[in-house]
């Protein structure tokens, strides 16, 4: 069965440099601004593939000049499909999209984005939606790690002096942040309403049901779902655990025709 490309991705930005008057509730004027932000490094993974693709500025004499590594993240994200982010729909995919534009680049191919952040808040009452939080309570592999020697904005302080042990720490901290990211994915996923339909990006027809969230074929039809004028025949993954329902109605014309709605 072909599969969409799924890409699990993390973006790290250096700060806005600015002339500011106090500490307290600044309002920043555009001719305060000294330095604008830059993408100081990414992480990336296809699902499916083991192998972890990072990229930053540390070997660069200007750490703030992003260009390469944007043309890298423009030609990764015109071949997926789908993309996995933790507040990738306010932050990494928009922020990568300005860089894009600011550079002169054209829009890569269209995908859809599954936002980590978005789902947890929009399906449960955690105490938090953090990813640090989250992977701590579901993750068993792999948790998004703390700052060690470098701790808060420390760390993006010593990469822009170019201190090699603050990028070797910035890496770590990337990494992490996108294999904990996937492990965190895949236990939310059954719990998804409106994934893209991964069963629909395979040509093939007549191979049965397969679930729209992993694309598995085992799935089992388990009873009805019912809408105010249609039933409809319910499946359950055996691979991912997620509910789905089938799009033809089961029930005959008559009882649709006998149906009242309010």
């Amino acid at each position: 069965m072909k599969k969409p490309r799924i890409l699990f991705l993390d973006i790290e930005t250096s700060p806005v440099l600015g002339y500011v008057w106090s500490l307290w509730k600044q309002n920043v004027g555009l001719n305060q601004i000294k330095e604008e932000w830059c993408i100081l490094s990414y992480c990336a993974k296809w699902m499916g593939d083991p192998r972890v693709i990072y990229h930053d500025n540390s070997r660069q004499r200007n750490k703030e000049d992003d260009t390469r590594i944007i043309k890298r993240l423009w030609r990764m994200l015109d071949q997926a499909d789908i993309v996995v982010a933790h507040n990738g729909k306010s932050f990494d995919v928009r922020k990568i999209q300005a860089r894009f534009l600011l550079l002169g680049m054209p829009p890569p191919a269209p995908f859809k984005i599954v936002d980590t952040l978005l789902e947890t808040r929009k399906h449960f009452a955690m105490t938090s939606a953090k990813l640090e939080f989250l992977t701590d309570k579901l993750c068993v592999i792999h948790k998004k790690k703390k700052h060690a020697k470098f701790p808060g904005f420390e760390l993006w302080r010593e990469c822009l002096k170019g201190n090699p042990e603050a990028w070797a720490e910035m890496k770590e901290y990337n990494v992490e942040d996108v294999l904990s990211l996937e492990e965190l994915y895949l236990i939310l996923l059954p719990w998804m309403q409106g994934h893209p339909n991964v069963g629909n990006y395979d040509k093939k027809a007549g191979d049965g049901p397969k679930c729209p969230h992993c694309g598995s074929g085992n799935v089992q039809r388990k009873g009805l779902r019912f809408t105010q004028v249609g039933q409809y025949p319910r499946y359950h993954c055996q691979a991912c655990g997620a509910w789905s329902r089938g799009r033809l109605t089961v029930n005959s014309k008559a009882h649709k025709a006998n149906l009242l709605v309010s």
